[in-house]
């Protein structure tokens, strides 16, 4: 559809109406006044033909024919006017122009027939005589009377008719200057019309053409200016009251859309921080949105994933077979999915709900996810506490449970033998001690952790270690093993002395046990600039012993866990000696490592928090 400005459909239909009323109104003035004029002219032509009727009848009567054409010539020229006589037959008896003898008869012409009837004749038609527009008056001829009140010399008919008649040439040429000046009144009123009709216009349109682009710069959501702050006093009130209802409706229109960002912006901040991992899918099983949770354990972008198939986001079966099932039957579901990561997996407990618009339509399907990695792997660590603690209980118990009855059926009346068992079962009754004063130990620090109550001061790390070395000297020399330690004298950090002295000592005891005799344990403690550019103390015990198998490394502090459980318990640890020191370590802000080859030996690490210089 062809759509025009609104100034261009007022100003040039006003302009074609005011030009057709200037030339209605021209056409309708030139024709008054041409008639006006020939009206005048007419009346004027009677006049004359009444003023000279009498006289010409008076010839006609005394058949003067001479007389009668010298009086039509004088008269005509005096009253330059055209004057003929006609008489009922038609023929032309006088005439003031040329010679009536000579003159074709005039009986058929419109008004000698008028005046033959008794009428007053008029016509304007050109003649041949005098090659020009002429306007003819005819007036029937009195009978004439000689002597009134008698008889004698009077007429009973008219004798004929007399004509009178001038040139119109004149008229029409007046006429048509009067026509031109009135064409150029005409023009300049048109051009003052269009102007006027123009300025309406532009006045008309104008605030329309402003209320138009303020309601453009509305859908394109600036509510920053408003309609009536344009418009001037000279606007109609339909304009001004659209205008102000319009800018009620923004101001309304901009309430409710800042409204609903605000609730989006809220819903999108709650959506995006939330821990659990949300994701909203449509009935053609289409990403609707995901929040940053359920990006980074999917590994996609949440800017990328809206309007793709849920196939191309997550390749998970179970996740797809959920989504179809809550969509069948519209009902919830609570379920648990796990992916694959590598060699580990990420366990995710799912809650799916039928998604629905706000008329309770259906529109797709919304499923919170939360993970549960951590605590299955706590679970699984609970379990393997309980059955770990459960058998190192058990085997020190059922060995003195064993001696008991032995002694009970009669080996207790044998001196050597009853000695020997109770020899055993005060072994395995210390290593029942040394158990339950690890796990309370554990537990203590655990607790001081959990209530932040660790007593963290700045303190001499070579005075801790040699105090550390001087603990576990006793032992060390029962396998001639050689303690060296490595510690610049003024290495400091912010440490407890008791607790990290027991992680030291935990893990120099461990160096002895798994060293051949006649060998060494090297300790060391240094301050070490990581990759981030921040300075670390770091203290490493080192052995070169049997070392630990590859497959071992990463459960090595796990409570009870061991990597050669014969020997271990051979040597007469109880399997929390790590344990311990991790969590001392990470009671002081640091984490511990530990690097090892079977047959070559292990050294473990104890990173310490930055120093803050």
């Amino acid at each position: 559809m062809n759509q025009k400005k609104l100034i261009w459909q007022i100003f040039p239909p006003n302009l074609l109406i005011t030009l057709a009323a200037m030339l209605a109104v021209g056409w309708y003035g030139s024709s008054a006044l041409h008639k006006f004029y020939i009206d005048q002219l007419g009346e004027g032509l009677q006049s004359r033909a009444y003023l000279i009727r009498d006289q010409v009848s008076k010839l006609i009567a005394e058949d003067r024919i001479g007389l009668l054409r010298e009086f039509c010539l004088n008269s005509g020229r005096e009253a330059v006017t055209r004057i003929t006589i006609i008489d009922r037959s038609g023929k032309v008896i006088a005439d003031s122009n040329e010679d009536a003898d000579l003159m074709e008869s005039h009986g058929n012409r419109p008004e000698i027939k008028e005046a033959l009837n008794g009428g007053t004749g008029n016509s304007i038609r050109f003649s041949k005589t005098l090659q020009e527009n002429m306007l003819y008056v005819a007036v029937p001829l009195r009978p004439y009377i000689a002597n009134e009140g008698s008889s004698e010399g009077v007429s009973l008919s008219s004798p004929g008719v007399l004509r009178v008649a001038v040139p119109v040439t004149a008229i029409e040429r007046t006429l048509k200057n009067v026509q031109l000046k009135v064409a150029f009144g005409a023009i300049i009123v048109i051009m003052a019309a269009a102007l006027v009709t123009l300025y309406v216009s532009r006045r008309i349109s104008k605030p329309l053409e402003e209320m138009k682009q303020c309601a453009l710069r509305y859908s394109r959501g600036d509510f920053s200016q408003r309609m009536l702050l344009h418009k001037g006093g000279s606007v109609s009130l339909e304009v001004a009251t659209l205008a102000a209802s319009m800018d009620r409706m923004a101001d309304q229109l901009n309430e409710r859309i800042q409204t609903i960002l605000r609730q989006r912006n809220e819903l999108e901040a709650v959506f995006a921080s939330m821990s659990e991992a949300v994701l909203a899918v449509d009935t053609n099983e289409r990403v609707l949105s995901m929040n940053k949770a359920a990006a980074l354990i999917f590994g996609v972008n949440e800017k990328h994933a809206p309007n793709k198939l849920l196939q191309e986001v997550v390749r998970n079966i179970d996740l797809q077979r959920q989504v179809k099932q809550i969509l069948e039957n519209l009902e919830p579901l609570q379920d648990e999915i796990a992916l694959q990561y590598g060699e580990s997996e990420r366990f995710l407990q799912t809650n799916g709900v039928p998604l629905n618009d706000g008329n309770g339509n259906n529109i797709g399907v919304l499923i919170v996810m939360n993970d549960v990695t951590r605590l299955r792997r706590l679970e699984n660590v609970r379990r393997d506490f309980v059955a770990n603690v459960s058998h190192e209980l058990k085997t020190p118990i059922t060995s003195i449970k064993g001696y008991v009855e032995t002694l009970l059926d009669g080996a207790i009346d044998s001196r050597e033998d009853a000695e020997r068992f109770l020899q055993i079962i005060v072994k395995q009754t210390n290593q029942l001690y040394a158990i339950i004063e690890d796990l309370l130990a554990l537990s203590r620090i655990e607790k001081l952790s959990e209530n932040e109550e660790v007593d963290l001061r700045l303190g001499n790390l070579k005075q801790i270690l040699e105090e550390a070395v001087q603990t576990c000297q006793i032992k060390a020399a029962g396998k001639k093993i050689k303690i060296s330690l490595i510690c610049p004298d003024n290495l400091q950090a912010m440490v407890n002395p008791t607790l990290l002295e027991q992680a030291v000592v935990n893990l120099v005891v461990n160096a002895i046990k798994y060293s051949d005799a006649d060998g060494e344990v090297i300790i060391r403690a240094d301050l070490t600039r990581q990759d981030q550019g921040e300075k670390r103390v770091v203290i490493s015990v080192q052995d070169f012993g049997v070392g630990i198998a590859k497959k071992h490394l990463p459960r090595l502090f796990e409570r009870f866990y061991r990597s050669d459980k014969a020997r271990s318990r051979k040597m007469g640890g109880t399997g929390l000696g790590l344990a311990i020191v991790k969590h001392i370590v990470q009671i002081h802000g640091g984490d511990v490592a530990v690097q090892s080859q079977e047959g070559e030996g292990a050294t473990f690490y104890i990173n310490l928090p930055p120093i803050i210089e």
